[in-house]
């Protein structure tokens, strides 16, 4: 069932009894919504689909006065509190902003941002001022939980949630937690009061490693960081809080009191605080130590605040959190009160709301793709909807353990986000429109639906795969790319756009097929003519002289998952011949330096997969020969069996050659650093895993430390 089929324009052409019964329904619908939204931290519907039914009831109000309702939500901000806290009223009321939206698929600027226009038309007719003229102040529209924050001569006092906009949540011991909300103000003349209105969020990565802790010790995930924030500063526990990644941005200054002056008529009347702008009161805010964010900008006219909001869209996803929009206030307070409010919003402020970038629809049904490195994605059919600006039909399920720790049924109503130009993935399933006898689970197939090939998923991964790497079609590029490479059978020229070109045009169908392909065919490419004709020849000499390589470069030319050079040289060390390692069991493969259970399981997969076999089979009967790695006699004991970690830019050696050096002398190379990791090599502009490896003591050295550690034998 469509969510919205309910709504249907049709309705309006009913009698006048439908259309009190359909103001009632929305009336009804949006008050629930905004409970849970509110009052329970938990989102029903999306903040898109919340916005359609807000527009509609607005504008039938507009229509049919008479049947507008005393408790509409449109008469209203936010919802009650909870009765776990003390309920205190505002001194003035908190109230939200109305919105504007931009039809985004508009690249006329008077089409795409009318609405827009519109609002600032209004602001320059009721201050008689040039259309031009007006300064507006633009900051994001941050994507959290409003807050009141009120401190008495510079002391943090108390604070106040939201709540209904008229009274909110005494959640003062809370917010003191919170580490960039300062219990006292950084001046040395504070005010004797000052109330300040801001957003209380989660930053994106921090949501993320919160969410990972949760997961780590078994709880519930948070759905959102928006859901996380207002969760946090309602716990009953104020130790909880603190534990919680929250930070605050203040975007207003409600009250501020700097004491009495003494009149010359002996009379005492308040201080000017001399701030006549809304530009002044946030610099005054930074300045007594509060944070503001820094993307706030004075815009003069409504062609600098078009300016402001397609930048803000396109750094949307760039910011180190998540907003929704951005805020238009007029600057000069003069102006904004003598603008005034409406019901529930100021008429001198709009929120210029973003594309949604999460929806609902229906999941249709679920297909499964293969990626490059054989790597199976659960991907949803739904229902097309307009994401984020786009139209969108496919959303990405991760894999079958997400599916399954989500819930999710071919069937299911679904909240879908896209971020970027990232595929879109299902956020969650909204269990309260499903009808069991209109779901149905998914079941992962046995066999990749590409190729046949049975499929593997090892113990320490989430992610399920195509065995099938040399053969499967959908892996094939990628097989062949590496097979290539300088590492591998190092054929020169055969680089990542030849290989494109080959298999597009059917010339190639598995890395076998390179020995088999002529000048004719080479010169149909894009890149080859008779002109070029040298090129052709260059490379079917590199294919010719690739036959003549060494046990260890064919097994890793292989491309078989978690097998390295180091553990290639090994397994060539070890076996000899490549047919004793096709036939090598995991208790033999165990006993290897360098192999482990997961590396055993998955060579073991790789070659019981016939299709593979038969690859292999046809590259050795093309006139491959390899040659037996030699032992090598001494290793230094500083370096043997030592897991070495590189990390930026070395004076002389390049990344290939450190890690040549180093195996070289039987240790092993890396990509992360751990408890395990024994020497962490540091060149210049060293990043992260430098930073870890000191925090887990690992040892530090730079090139030339490196150089003598292998080159200097210990007796």
């Amino acid at each position: 069932m469509d969510l919205f089929d309910e709504f249907d324009d049709d309705n309006l052409k009913d009698t006048q009894k439908n259309l009190k019964q359909l103001i009632d329904q929305l009336t009804d619908d949006l008050t629930k919504y905004n409970y849970h939204y509110h009052t329970k931290d938990e989102s029903l519907i999306s903040d898109a689909e919340y916005d359609e039914l807000f527009r509609r009831l607005t504008e039938l109000e507009k229509q049919h006065p008479e049947y507008k309702r005393a408790d509409s939500p449109t008469m209203r901000v936010g919802h009650g509190v909870l009765q776990q806290f003390v309920e205190i009223a505002h001194t003035i009321p908190m109230l939200s902003l109305n919105n504007i939206f931009s039809d985004i698929e508009s690249r006329d600027p008077s089409v795409r941002h009318k609405e827009l226009i519109q609002f600032n038309k209004r602001v320059y007719e009721a201050l008689g001022q040039d259309v031009n003229s007006i300064e507006y102040i633009a900051t994001p529209k941050y994507d959290g939980v409003a807050i009141s924050l009120t401190y008495n001569d510079g002391i943090l006092t108390i604070a106040l949630t939201r709540g209904d906009g008229f009274s909110g949540e005494n959640v003062t011991e809370n917010i003191k937690t919170i580490k960039n909300i300062p219990k006292q103000l950084r001046t040395k003349t504070p005010p004797k009061l000052l109330e300040v209105r801001g957003e209380i969020l989660i930053q994106t990565q921090d949501f993320v490693q919160l969410n990972v802790n949760q997961q780590t010790l078994n709880q519930k995930l948070f759905a959102n960081p928006r859901n996380a924030a207002a969760g946090s500063i309602r716990q009953l526990d104020s130790a909880v809080t603190a534990t919680r990644p929250l930070h605050f941005f203040a975007y207003a200054i409600t009250q501020i009191d700097n004491g009495t002056e003494v009149r010359n008529d002996g009379t005492e009347g308040k201080k000017n605080n001399t701030l006549n702008t809304f530009y002044e009161q946030l610099m005054y805010l930074k300045n007594v130590g509060l944070d503001i964010g820094t993307w706030v900008k004075k815009c003069t006219g409504y062609l600098e605040l078009i300016t402001y909001y397609e930048n803000m869209l396109e750094m949307r996803n760039t910011l180190p959190f998540g907003i929704d929009g951005v805020v238009y206030k007029v600057n000069n307070i003069t102006d904004q009160e003598k603008l005034g409010y409406v019901i529930r919003a100021p008429r001198f402020a709009i929120a210029h709301k973003f594309p949604a970038e999460e929806v609902i629809s229906q999941i249709l049904d679920i297909q499964i793709q293969v990626g490059r490195t054989g790597a199976l994605t659960p991907v949803a059919k739904i229902k097309p909807v307009a994401v984020g600006g786009v139209i969108v039909s496919n959303a990405t399920l991760h894999n079958q353990d997400e599916i399954l720790r989500k819930d999710i049924k071919i069937g299911d109503h679904v909240l879908v986000r896209r971020a970027g130009d990232v595929i879109p993935e299902v956020v969650s399933v909204l269990t309260q429109y499903r009808a069991t006898n209109t779901v149905k689970d998914f079941v992962m197939p046995k066999q990749c639906p590409i190729c046949g090939s049975h499929l593997v998923r090892l113990p320490d991964e989430t992610i399920t795969r195509c065995s099938g790497g040399l053969y499967c079609d959908a892996q094939k590029k990628q097989a062949i790319t590496h097979f290539a490479s300088k590492l591998a059978l190092n054929i020169d020229g055969f680089g990542e756009k030849i290989v494109e070109q080959l298999v597009d045009n059917n010339l190639i169908h598995s890395v076998a097929d390179i020995y088999n392909l002529n000048e004719e065919q080479l010169l149909t490419l894009d890149k080859f003519d008779k002109i070029k004709k040298k090129r052709a020849t260059n490379i079917l000499n590199a294919i010719a002289k690739s036959k003549a390589t060494t046990l260890n470069r064919l097994i890793y030319a292989l491309g078989i998952r978690h097998v390295g050079e180091a553990t290639a040289k090994a397994l060539a060390v070890t076996f000899g011949n490549i047919d004793k390692l096709t036939n090598a069991t995991i208790d033999e493969l165990i006993h290897i330096n360098d192999v482990g259970n997961i590396v055993a399981q998955s060579i073991v997969d790789f070659f019981s997969e016939p299709h593979n076999q038969e690859v292999l089979h046809k590259l050795l009967k093309s006139g491959i020969t390899y040659a037996k790695v030699e032992v090598t006699s001494t290793f230094n004991p500083q370096v043997n069996k030592k897991i070495f970690v590189l990390t930026g830019t070395m004076p002389n050696l390049s990344r290939d050659a450190a890690k040549e050096l180093i195996e070289a002398h039987g240790g092993k190379v890396s990509s992360s650093v751990s408890i395990k990791t024994n020497y962490v090599v540091a060149g210049v502009e060293a990043g992260s895993k430098l930073d870890k490896a000191m925090g887990l003591g690992v040892i530090v050295i730079d090139e030339a430390q490196l150089v003598k550690l292998c080159l200097t034998l210990t007796t």
